[in-house]
């Protein structure tokens, strides 16, 4: 991917800015900020409650592995069980991924050079909580053997690729998720909240990251 640009967000963390699409794959306001809030806090901790085993996630929006990297380091803090599938029709180059500088522990580090330099389309061991498959296709093409309990939707937003967010896509991620799964969101447009209820999801707006009012999560109906 050549048309691209690394930018410092206001957390002191980094994104990528992508000129054609006038759009970055964090919030300029932090990227790791935002990633913990939206993800972690209302994603991943609200799904940890409900108890299970082990928590199948998907990831809309592969991107830097930002998502990916404080799952795994969660999974290890918390002793939980993870199978993670993470999808990306474009992969970031490793000359740019290896210039994030998300993490500055040296056992961090390894664990994201693990994530990021672990082979594609195959099922890798990152760490003894946290299982990785990474997949370079079109998410309108996708098919896994597994429902998912939990998906991180990290497209890049509506104004920048609206299809994304249409309903084919949404349907599909329906069709992902396990009866009582949850679908969880940075964006809080009023459009994909009612495509996400035509399907059956039960809607909760919830607080936004800094920079932002409001995020969604849904829970898909028995």
């Amino acid at each position: 991917m050549k048309d691209i640009e690394i930018r410092l967000t206001s957390d002191g963390s980094k994104t990528l800015y992508l000129p054609s699409l006038d759009e970055t794959y964090h919030s300029n306001h932090g990227a790791i900020q935002e990633a913990k809030h939206v993800f972690i806090e209302h994603g991943l901790k609200h799904v940890h409650e409900f108890g299970m085993e082990k928590i199948r996630i998907f990831e809309m929006g592969f991107g830097t592995g930002l998502n990916a990297l404080l799952t795994a380091q969660w999974a290890m803090e918390n002793q939980q069980h993870m199978e993670y599938i993470g999808i990306e029709l474009h992969p970031v180059d490793k000359e740019i991924w290896q210039q994030m500088d998300y993490v500055q522990s040296s056992e961090d580090v390894a664990l994201y050079e693990r994530i990021m330099s672990c082979e594609w389309e195959s099922t890798q061991e990152i760490n003894a909580f946290f299982k990785l498959k990474k997949i370079a296709q079109d998410v309108t093409q996708v098919a896994l053997s597994d429902r998912v309990d939990l998906i991180y939707f990290d497209a890049f937003g509506p104004r920048a690729q609206i299809e994304m967010w249409d309903l084919p896509v949404l349907q599909k991620m329906h069709e992902l998720l396990n009866d009582g799964g949850i679908f969880v969101t940075y964006c809080a447009q009023g459009q994909m909240k009612r495509h996400l209820k035509s399907l059956g999801f039960e809607i909760t707006s919830l607080p936004g990251p800094p920079g932002k009012r409001e995020m969604t999560r849904a829970k898909k109906l028995m």
